[in-house]
């Protein structure tokens, strides 16, 4: 029996692609009119006292240690040490939202939910997977992939996992994917997961690619199947070639059709250089969607939240909105240098391995982000990851049995030609 705040939320989305694809959970989740809801009304009409949130107050704010309060005094104790909103600091939630639209101008014109803050982007995929997949119900992903899908779909929602090759002949191989996609369509639905720029590959489609990915889905969508496209932006804008498109698939999917219910998930992590602060954001769209629509599928989300981590960490989004909204250029100016850093980084890698060549490691298309990778020909990528641990001091990822992955970001400029010369060494060794 399914409590009445889902079903109430459930009839707000009865006729969208949003209500045809949920999981057995994403119907059943609701957000309660708990001590959070109460808590919300209690700040706006309890004038006299509020005894809703176990929070010490003196004075009117939460209390706080001086010993944590003398290192960041310029930050109130309440923008520290006190819960935030389950979905967010509003303030930085609008922040976000505006940044979106400028680094993906086609947003400008069109409606899209309210960027929600969750715990990391890893918490954004596995929440919208709480919502859309279960065993029924499988996710589509390019192969090779981050080992993490395969665990939040298979182990975590019991659902099958599924992937199309992401390469052929140096490049994006669209007819991998457009056989994966349209087999995954005979159910009437389907739900992909593309992260650009990859990880473990390191590679963002051209411009071209890009259009022929939107051009798919909006056919499927337009044959009457239901499409969840969800975008794993974790390392967005980090392009180091002129021909890869610039923004997000969210800016053309958003609005693309009623049948595929796009998904953004994406957060500073990355962009801007504070991997510990464990925030990201989730953000919907539709064609079509009303703003109740849109609401009660935030509110679903906020159900996700609630019964998990209840709301995330207050410090980060406290000193995340602060640099964002400092009037002062620092913020871009700082972030431009880092990115700059890494795209010699990439400089270097690109010339070394355009120069040398390996019977065992082929590089796999890279031209993006913070990894690439090479595909390990007649030999298992583990043995080798071990060779070149522990005989070489060198640490690589093995994402599969033939996928080897070096972070270029985690690598100084002066390391890269000995690290790299290594590899190759150490791989014709095997």
């Amino acid at each position: 029996m399914l409590n009445p705040l889902a079903q109430e939320l459930n009839e707000v989305l009865r006729d969208t692609s949003a209500y045809s694809l949920f999981s057995d959970f994403g119907e059943r989740i609701y957000f309660p009119n708990g001590i959070i809801a109460q808590s919300g009304e209690a700040k706006k009409f309890g004038y006299a006292a509020n005894g809703t949130i176990g929070t010490t107050i003196i004075d009117g704010r939460p209390a706080m240690l001086d010993a944590i309060h003398r290192h960041v005094p310029e930050f109130s104790s309440s923008s520290l040490v006190g819960y935030a909103p389950t979905a967010g600091n509003p303030d930085l939630r609008e922040a976000w939202r505006q940044d979106m639209i400028r680094k993906n101008p086609s947003l400008e014109p069109k409606e899209f939910s309210q960027p929600v803050l969750v715990p990391g982007l890893t918490a954004g995929i596995s929440y919208v997977a709480d919502l859309f997949l279960d065993s029924t119900k499988p996710l589509l992903a390019a192969d090779p992939s981050w080992d993490n899908y395969a665990l939040i779909a298979e182990a975590r929602r019991n659902a099958p996992f599924h992937q199309f090759r992401m390469f052929s002949g140096g490049n994006f191989d669209f007819d991998s994917f457009e056989s994966a996609l349209r087999k995954e369509c005979e159910s009437g639905s389907a739900r992909l997961l593309l992260n650009f720029p990859q990880n473990p590959s390191g590679y963002s489609p051209t411009r071209d690619e890009a259009k022929k990915i939107v051009a798919l889905l909006k056919e499927l969508a337009e044959s009457g199947k239901k499409i969840l496209a969800i975008s794993d932006d974790a390392y967005f804008g980090l392009n180091y070639e002129d021909s890869i498109e610039p923004q997000s698939l969210f800016a053309y999917t958003c609005d693309l059709h009623p049948n595929i219910l796009a998904v953004k998930i994406d957060g500073p992590t990355k962009e801007d250089f504070v991997w510990g602060f464990r925030a990201g954001f989730v953000t919907f769209g539709c064609k079509g969607f009303t703003k109740e629509q849109y609401q009660a599928l935030v509110t679903k989300l906020m159900g996700t939240i609630r019964s998990s981590v209840s709301c995330s960490s207050t410090p980060p989004q406290s000193f995340l909105l602060k640099a964002m909204t400092d009037e002062s250029e620092e913020f871009e100016e700082q972030k431009i240098e880092y990115r700059a850093v890494l795209e010699e980084r990439y400089g270097k890698v690109r010339a070394f391995v355009n120069s040398h060549s390996s019977k065992v490691v082929e590089p796999l298309p890279f031209n993006s982000g913070y990894f690439m990778s090479f595909e390990v020909k007649g030999k298992d990528a583990e043995e080798l990851r071990k060779k070149l641990l522990h005989e070489y001091g060198i640490g690589t990822v093995s994402i599969d049995s033939h996928t080897l992955r070096v972070a270029f970001s985690s690598l100084e400029a002066e390391q890269i030609d000995e690290v790299y010369a290594t590899i190759y060494k150490a791989a014709d060794e095997m």
